[in-house]
């Protein structure tokens, strides 16, 4: 009997309506209550926020301001200076024309250092990959080094922290999906700087995902058996090197999933990320994952999909310092994978937690006035000190060490 018929909606149908419905819904919530991308923008950030990000004191600012070295900048109540991120950028700059080092303010690529391209990876979802993904993005990016954000994950999560409604801001392309997918008739992959979108934040451009890279997992058997080439984990790699010598780091965040949009990331990277929750469940589903990728990337490291990497780094995430057993857990895979995991964790907060319902990262937070300061340091905290710790691994790569405080 035709349940369609009986007043009963076909599957389908039913499916169609509820998306348009939670769709136009998420764009009226986007209207009210979250910046969208043509009004999104950076807060100011303190003199002592700036100090650190420089790597120097806060007399050394002061008096680079008094002794006219530096610009001067929008000064509230108090005399408190603050400044915008385009002014640190300048100020980087400028410091860096008469410091004996340079680099201290322009930690970027030099000469002959090769991209660093990260991808972030888990087998499950809930592991704050792409908040940790967008968070040392833009921790990087104010750390004045030249950052791209790729988001290779068809739920597209990181593209939203931007400001952007990948089902209605793309829905005629202009995501990854264009830059790697195969050929079919009239259509074909565009060059990524095509779908390549500067950001409100400086120092850091995107490269938007969506719902049309769940068609690469699908497309790839049938272009495999054709032959065509480039063969599925030589495309993210190849699109990127259109852009090579415009970042210095690019970060890539993958589905939770190891398929072959996560496996053409891994070919492309010099270094992966793994998020875990240090949990019995989580660290079972990351022993399954590495089982997997292990098995996998062997054969593409036969066939000439990966050589060597400079990292592969474990990040404890979602971490409750408040629980015993996360604490006891977190101890135990530190034994087990010793250096490989990052000396700091991604502490679970509410402080990340609601900044990320309006669709901010910690960075971007304005807690003038706040009455959660301290929730809020102590994430910040945490958050400076794994970016810390990855920003070493990269200039470790680039053969040099950390840079003294000026």
């Amino acid at each position: 009997m035709d349940g369609q018929n009986m007043g009963h909606p076909v599957l389908h149908d039913k499916l169609k309506a509820d998306a348009d419905r939670l769709s136009e819904a998420l764009h009226n919530m986007s209207k009210l209550f979250l910046a969208p991308k043509e009004e999104k923008s950076l807060r100011r950030f303190s003199t002592a926020e700036v100090a650190e990000l420089l790597r120097v004191s806060d007399g050394y600012l002061r008096k680079a301001h008094f002794d006219g070295r530096i610009p001067d900048v929008e000064q509230g109540p108090g005399n408190k200076r603050s400044y915008s991120a385009e002014e640190i950028l300048e100020i980087r700059r400028i410091l860096s024309e008469n410091a004996k080092d340079p680099h201290q303010f322009l930690p970027g690529r030099r000469p002959g250092d090769k991209l660093q391209i990260w991808s972030t990876v888990n087998f499950k979802g809930g592991s704050s990959k792409t908040t940790t993904t967008v968070t040392l993005g833009m921790r990087l990016a104010l750390r004045g080094y030249r950052v791209c954000l790729v988001d290779a994950d068809p739920q597209a999560s990181l593209t939203t922290f931007f400001g952007y409604q990948p089902e209605l801001d793309f829905k005629d392309g202009g995501t990854l999906y264009d830059a790697i997918r195969y050929n079919d008739g009239d259509q074909s992959r565009k060059p990524i700087l095509d779908v390549l979108q500067k950001t409100y934040f400086p120092n850091l451009d995107l490269v938007p995902g969506g719902i049309m890279l769940s068609e690469f997992e699908t497309e790839t058997p049938t272009a495999l058996s054709r032959g065509e080439q480039p063969v599925f984990f030589n495309r993210i790699r190849d699109s990127l090197r259109q852009v090579e010598d415009d970042y210095d780091i690019v970060l890539i965040d993958c589905p939770p999933q190891l398929g072959y949009l996560t496996m053409s990331a891994v070919c492309a990277s010099t270094s992966l990320l793994m998020t875990i929750i240090p949990e019995r469940v989580d660290l079972a589903s990351a022993s399954q994952f590495l089982t997997m990728a292990s098995g996998i990337l062997e054969v593409l490291h036969s066939n000439g999909g990966i050589g060597a990497y400079d990292n592969f780094a474990y990040l404890l995430t979602r971490f409750d310092t408040a629980i015993s057993a996360q604490q006891d857990l977190s101890e135990w895979i530190r034994q087990l994978l010793g250096e490989s995991v990052i000396g700091t964790p991604f502490v679970k907060s509410s402080a990340v937690s609601e900044a990320g319902l309006s669709q901010k990262t910690i960075f971007e937070v304005d807690l003038a006035g706040s009455k959660n300061r301290r929730t809020y340091d102590r994430a910040l905290e945490s958050v400076i000190g794994f970016s810390n710790d990855i920003e070493e691994m990269i200039q470790t790569a680039w053969e040099r060490g950390g840079q003294d405080e000026a």
